[in-house]
């Protein structure tokens, strides 16, 4: 019963959230921000238990890296939340303007889904970037972290919320559960949460898809590729995949696999593997790379045709390809969807690649550590979407956004049209999009 009196809060917090200035929702997000800076003892105290404990039950390293929440992880939610607070209000957007005759304009306009869940594991800097696309959006949350961060989640989400009401935003805008059965009763809830977003593993999102009738958007693992084409220059491509593994291992937009086309192989793994091994890389051999490169420390070779692992960890697969296609077929069946980068000096070679790779984001030239909702100046993100339907690749406020048909009239009504009396016009109003509704 708890859980359903937190999602009635929360669903009455979203609807009186439609009036909620953007000055308010900008002095909420500020007020967090100095809130989580004056309570940082707290917040570190937290999170130092919530890592020890987790390391003494044998969490795996890349679990220990999403948990930690430092003095930099909390500069980046501090840098974050002025981010958001930043960015245009996205609600009351004309998306579309259209006359359907004279006196009668509609418009489509964006608005807030409502009430979201996020269920997410391990990293708590998530929570306070998803609160923060939910104030600024104009939508309530509800939010449950993983048990390992159980002691981190509940200080920042009680910071969060307290902030927030005190700018001026409905109390229940925030709400957190803390047990699976909470989650599992939420799930429950079709009438009053409007969307789901579970963060986690592949295994995580299904469950959570098949166990609720509430809309679900799924935000699942990352098994990211760098190919590196037979024109491609080695300095670049061995700064493109040092960054895009060793620069976060554990992230999802971390380069899993190396795809090295077999024209330049023989002179470029050796730098490519140099370069890797260099920052602390070990790699996972393919029969034609473990020929060329040999033994070497950390080195194995790959026995198995599972090219579908995310490592999350400072390891890569390699393999050598035959051909552009080749790759490309590599990455459509084993990738996951999240981002994949092509490492080439041809243009036609680059154009192929982005086209024919089947991917929420693909990179010419790149890290593929850029797929990220702040780096593509989306303010923070949701999550990375690897689906196709509703939002796609780094989320960030537009994915908690739908919209609203608005039709103003002057008493017209449909029997004059049908009867031929009256035709509609229907001519675009092409000056009014992306105006604020009502500003006109």
């Amino acid at each position: 019963m708890v859980t359903h009196e937190k999602a009635k809060a929360g669903a009455a917090a979203a609807k009186a959230m439609l009036s909620v200035s953007r000055p308010t929702k900008d002095a909420a997000l500020k007020l967090a921000a100095e809130r989580l800076t004056d309570s940082s003892a707290a917040v570190f105290d937290a999170n130092r238990a919530d890592v020890e404990a987790a390391r003494a039950a044998g969490a795996p390293d890349p679990v220990l890296a999403r948990l930690g929440y430092g003095p930099k992880k909390l500069e980046e939610s501090v840098a974050m939340l002025a981010a958001v607070a930043a960015l245009p209000d996205p609600s009351g957007i004309v998306l579309e303007a259209r006359r359907l005759d004279s006196g009668l304009t509609l418009r489509r306009v964006s608005c807030p889904i409502g009430l979201i869940a996020l269920i997410f594991e391990s990293r708590p800097d998530a929570l306070v970037q998803m609160a923060a696309l939910a104030a600024k959006s104009g939508d309530a949350i509800i939010v449950k972290g993983g048990r390992e961060a159980e002691r981190t989640n509940r200080v920042l989400a009680a910071i969060v919320a307290r902030a927030g009401v005190d700018a001026g935003l409905p109390d229940g805008w925030l709400g957190q559960l803390e047990t699976r059965d909470e989650v599992a009763e939420l799930l429950k809830l079709d009438s009053l949460v409007d969307l789901v977003i579970p963060r986690g593993s592949n295994e995580f999102v299904r469950h959570i898809m098949e166990t609720s009738r509430i809309p679900v958007l799924g935000h699942a693992n990352g098994v990211c590729h760098v190919y590196v084409h037979g024109d491609a220059d080695l300095g670049m491509a061995a700064r493109v995949a040092v960054d895009s593994k060793a620069q976060y291992p554990a992230a999802c937009n971390a380069a899993e696999t190396l795809l090295v086309d077999a024209s330049i192989a023989g002179r470029a793994l050796p730098r490519l593997a140099s370069a890797l091994e260099a920052a602390g890389v070990t790699l996972d051999l393919c029969p034609r790379s473990d020929a060329i490169l040999g033994p070497g420390a950390g080195r194995r070779a790959k026995c198995d045709d599972d090219w579908s692992v995310e490592y999350l960890e400072p390891r890569m697969a390699v393999r050598v390809v035959d051909s552009l296609g080749e790759a490309v077929s590599h990455i459509n069946r084993y990738g996951s969807g999240h981002t994949d980068a092509i490492v080439c000096s041809s243009a036609e070679a680059a154009r192929r690649f982005m086209d024919e790779v089947d991917s929420a984001s693909v990179f010419h030239n790149a890290s593929t550590r850029f797929a990220d909702g702040y780096r593509y100046g989306l303010g923070a993100e949701v999550g990375i979407s690897t689906g196709k339907l509703h939002a796609r690749g780094p989320m960030g406020m537009d994915g908690l956004l739908t919209y609203k048909w608005k039709l103003e009239g002057a008493g017209q009504i449909v029997a004059d049209y049908a009867s031929g009396a009256k035709k509609f016009e229907h001519a675009d109003i092409d000056a009014e999009k992306g105006t604020r509704y009502g500003e006109r």
